[in-house]
């Protein structure tokens, strides 16, 4: 073998091992959370629903109503809780995804569904105070 087909054998090598090395780095950090978006999630559908509850530790699903008073109350709120919070906050409509909410029991709105870790953990029927809600989401880990 010449001294630069052995040069070249040397470099592949050197850059499988690189390959490796970053392919276990990736590996490594699959088990840390994605860190919460600074303002809500417009769910689009329950597939959508399912993917932001499982990539996010702690989420806040505002099940609400384009027509409701007390949702547009809490509008805001919910807004605060995102940029202040690491828990994501997800906006359902319920005339636009009937069925998300019948599936987890939306009887009326505004209502809150805390998740942690993809578990119901919380329903809040109505609106609270940020601080009632605020310290749910610490209480999950969600501070």
């Amino acid at each position: 073998m010449s001294e630069t087909s052995e040069k070249i054998e040397q470099i592949r090598e050197q850059k499988r091992s690189e390959i490796e090395q970053e392919n276990e780095n990736l590996t490594d950090t699959e088990g840390i959370a994605e860190e919460a978006p600074a303002e809500p999630v417009h769910i689009r559908s329950a597939d959508h629903f399912q993917e932001v509850t499982n990539t996010y530790d702690v989420v806040l699903a505002d099940f609400h109503a384009e027509w409701c008073g007390p949702c547009k109350m809490l509008e805001p709120v919910v807004e605060e809780l995102a940029e202040e919070t690491n828990a994501a906050m997800a906006k359902v409509d319920v005339d636009d995804l009937q069925g998300l909410a019948q599936e987890h029991r939306v009887q009326g709105v505004p209502t809150m569904i805390l998740f942690s870790d993809g578990e119901i953990a919380e329903r809040i029927v109505g609106v609270r105070e940020k601080s009632d809600i605020l310290r749910l989401i610490h209480r999950e880990g969600g501070a």
